[in-house]
């Protein structure tokens, strides 16, 4: 996040900030949710929490933005005018720390103590969503980024089974490629691309490489290993479209490739899952889902979540709250995670509703089993948004050396 947008946010949310209110529910009351979640599934998934506000006699005013960025953009237009967004869509992750931190969030700690969040919560999550012992954030659900997605029909024409190992991925690649299929779906933004190398970086450096690299270990990056790594990324890149026919499709369009069997494999978190339910795919008909080889014994965390902008109109406080009760609600949880094709944030719901993907990472989450965040919740948000861009641009347009690329993420990490 640009710190010109942070400090805007902070002078005019402290500015504007008003007592919180302490009633916990109610009816009637009215809030302006920003969020980036538009694609077909993901705005399913909204449509569980748009019900449940609504079925409780309460109003939800739509503000959809394209990205992620789009809603920093939004929030903080509307934080510089006088007039934050009740709730507004955000991850749980290293940087969102600065919100509380600089004081522009309201705190939810009232609903979070009294609903006893912390026996339903993995410990992991609940340390995500807080801030000097005060909750701060409403978490929908958990995503893990490191799944292979594969097509049931590419992988049968071409004779192969679901990967293993690298070994048997790009054998796989070039079988599939071989029948005139698409190899590899993958949508024209860079953040895509980051995804497959933090893979290849837990298969390279193992995972307390993956832990100090995702830590900003800028030593760690000039080990010969980030080179072999960077290699096995440019090798991914011939079993992809060029960047020039992809610039304009996004995740969700290479997903659908996969279900329709176009593509015969994606690298992408589990909301692609919920892309291909609402596309009325079927898990071990239509496609299969496998974690990413060298991953299967990691679990890499993404933690969607909601936070509340302080504002200064009458009962926003209140309302505020009690969307975060909303929100955590054992059923809303499960309705909500069954269309994003993710998993609830709380332990104790019924596992019977989720299908053989889910089930999985239910189990490991359950287990502790190789949990580990996320590249883009470990990192700062700076550094993260630079990281994606060097690896990024290096995939995409491949005008960089391996070596180059070294250099650039060191210097990147160097700068923390």
């Amino acid at each position: 996040m640009k710190q010109g947008i942070i400090r805007a946010w902070l002078a005019t949310a402290l500015a504007a900030a008003g007592p919180a209110a302490q009633a916990l529910a109610g009816q009637d009351m009215a809030v302006d949710v920003v969020h980036f979640w538009v694609s077909k599934s993901e705005s399913a998934a909204l449509d569980v929490y748009r019900k449940a506000w609504a079925a409780a006699g309460n109003r939800w005013v739509d503000m959809p933005a394209e990205n992620k960025v789009a809603v920093q953009r939004a929030v903080s237009d509307r934080i510089a005018n006088g007039y934050a967004p009740a709730v507004m869509q955000w991850n749980a992750n290293e940087g969102s720390r600065e919100l509380p931190e600089m004081g522009i969030v309201q705190d939810i700690d009232d609903v979070a103590q009294a609903d006893h969040w912390q026996d339903v919560i993995p410990a992991t999550v609940l340390d995500r969503i807080s801030y000097k012992g005060k909750v701060y954030f409403a978490p929908t659900n958990i995503h893990a980024e490191n799944w292979l997605w594969t097509s049931t029909a590419a992988l049968a024409e071409a004779g192969v089974k679901t990967p293993q190992t690298w070994d048997e991925l790009f054998d796989a690649a070039e079988k599939i490629k071989a029948t005139g299929r698409l190899a590899i779906a993958l949508g024209g933004t860079r953040w895509e691309v980051s995804l497959i190398f933090n893979d290849i970086i837990y298969h390279k450096f193992g995972p307390e490489g993956y832990a100090r690299l995702m830590s900003g270990d800028a030593e760690l990056v000039q080990d010969p290993r980030m080179i072999e790594a960077l290699d096995l990324l440019l090798r991914l890149s011939n079993y992809v479209e060029p960047i020039e026919q992809r610039k304009d499709k996004t995740w969700a369009d290479a997903t659908a490739a996969v279900g329709q069997g176009k593509a015969g494999m994606q690298f992408m978190g589990d909301w692609a899952k919920g892309e291909l339910s609402a596309r009325g795919y079927n898990v071990d008909k239509d496609f299969d889902c496998s974690l990413v080889p060298g991953t299967s014994i990691a679990y890499f965390m993404v933690i969607d979540a909601f936070a509340f902008p302080l504002t200064n109109r009458d009962g926003t406080a209140e309302a505020q709250q009690a969307f975060a009760r909303m929100v955590l609600d054992r059923d809303n949880q499960v309705a909500f995670s069954r269309v994003k094709g993710s998993l609830p944030v709380r332990t104790d719901v019924d596992p019977s509703g989720l299908d053989r993907c889910g089930k999985l990472g239910l189990e490991m989450i359950k287990a502790r089993k190789g949990e580990v965040s996320a590249q883009s919740q470990a990192m700062p948000t700076q550094m993260s948004e630079g990281w994606i861009a060097v690896v990024g641009d290096f995939f995409n347009n491949r005008n960089m050396s391996p070596r180059e690329v070294q250099e650039r993420l060191h210097d990147l990490l160097m700068q923390r």
